[in-house]
Order: C-alpha cells, then sequence, then structure tokens
C-alpha cells in the first residue's frame, strides 16, 4: 500500500491495492486462462465512486491535509502541464536569486504571459536549495521586479 494516501483515503487505498494484486495475479497467471477483467474493472469503478464520495464531504482539517499533501503538484509542474517556452528568470537585480520564489516568461495558447509561485522541492537537498519554499526579502522583491515587467509589456 503506498504511503500517499492520507487517513481519510484508506478505503481507496485498500481498493487500490486490491486492484493492484488482482493485476498482478492476471499478468502472472496468464497461462491459466484466468479472466478477472471484469472484476478488475468493477473495482476500479468502485474507487471512482468512492473517491467522489469521499472527497465531496471533506471536513476543514481533511482541507487542510489535501493542501499540504506531500504529492501535491508544485509551481513548476503545472508550468510543465499548461504553458510552452518557459524561460525562467532569476535574481532580484539588487542583492541575490532567491530559489523558492520561481518565475518566468511563457507562452499559454500563444500569449505571452509572466509566471509567478513557490517551489518547495520534492527531494530533501531540494528543498535545503529552495528553503523549503519559505521565500527571503530577494524573493520578495523578484517577484516584484517580474510584475513591474510584466506591467510594461
Amino acid at each position: 500500500m503506498s504511503l500517499n494516501f492520507l487517513d481519510f483515503e484508506q478505503p481507496i487505498a485498500e481498493l487500490e491495492a486490491k486492484i493492484d494484486s488482482l493485476t498482478a495475479v492476471s499478468r502472472q497467471d496468464e497461462k491459466l486462462d484466468i479472466n478477472i477483467d471484469e472484476e478488475v474493472h468493477r473495482l476500479r469503478e468502485k474507487s471512482v465512486e468512492l473517491t467522489r464520495k469521499i472527497f465531496a464531504d471533506l471536513g476543514a482539517w481533511q482541507v487542510a491535509q489535501l493542501a499540504r499533501h506531500p504529492r501535491r503538484p508544485y509551481t513548476l509542474d503545472y508550468v510543465r502541464l499548461a504553458f510552452d517556452e518557459f524561460d525562467e528568470l532569476a535574481g532580484d537585480r539588487a542583492f541575490a536569486d532567491d530559489k523558492a520564489i520561481v518565475g518566468g516568461i511563457a507562452r499559454l495558447d500563444g500569449r505571452p504571459v509572466m509566471i509567478i509561485g513557490h517551489q518547495k522541492g520534492r527531494e530533501t537537498k531540494e528543498k535545503i536549495r529552495r528553503n523549503f519554499g519559505m521565500p527571503a526579502p530577494e524573493g520578495y522583491r523578484k517577484a516584484l521586479r517580474l510584475m513591474e515587467m510584466a506591467e510594461r509589456f
């Protein structure tokens, strides 16, 4: 079972584990002519429905847990998926570059846009390099510089 499931997601995790084990068994026993595709399909539909049901009625703490989820996408993940030709701009032009704030010029449906966001990092070394997503004063100056640049163009 994956460690990336929160406590209220455990029923979903259990269903996903069943699906994974059935899929593994079907791959191993291809010679035995066992067809469990219908059961896997039924379990997947049940998993989707259970996911909808659980996420439709979340409490305040559960929403906070989701917001802090370690597998939640960060700014650069969204940039890679939604934008073209992203060119990251660095530095505040006064002191240093704050790696916790990422920003740059990209294209969205052919239009130039300015992207500014926080980046925490996934592994320990990257988290340290990005100061765990906590910007320093130069990060705020960098963001301000990028906003002013976007305003000019």
